[in-house]
C-alpha cells in the first residue's frame, strides 16, 4: 500500500523539512536557532527560513512535558 507522508520544506536552499527540524529539536533538546544550525544546515544562504524555524522550535518546546522543581 502507498502511504502518503506530508511535510513542508522550510529551508528551500538546503531542502530541510519541518519534520527534520521538529525531530532535531526533540532528539537533541534544541532551544535556539544557533544550536539547531550545528545539527541541521539551514539559514546559511538566503535566511528566509529563520522566522519559520524559530516558530517550529517554540512549538516543539511548548509540547515538551513540564518538569516540576525537584528537591
Amino acid at each position: 500500500m502507498y502511504q502518503r507522508v506530508l511535510f513542508m520544506y522550510v529551508c528551500l536552499c538546503n531542502a530541510v523539512s519541518d519534520k527534520t527540524i521538529r525531530n532535531a529539536v526533540r532528539q537533541h533538546h534544541i532551544h535556539s536557532i544557533r544550536e539547531l544550525k550545528c545539527i541541521v544546515p539551514l539559514g546559511r544562504d538566503c535566511g528566509k527560513c529563520i522566522r519559520r524555524v524559530r516558530e517550529l522550535i517554540n512549538e516543539e518546546i511548548a509540547q515538551l512535558p513540564k518538569i516540576d522543581k525537584v528537591a
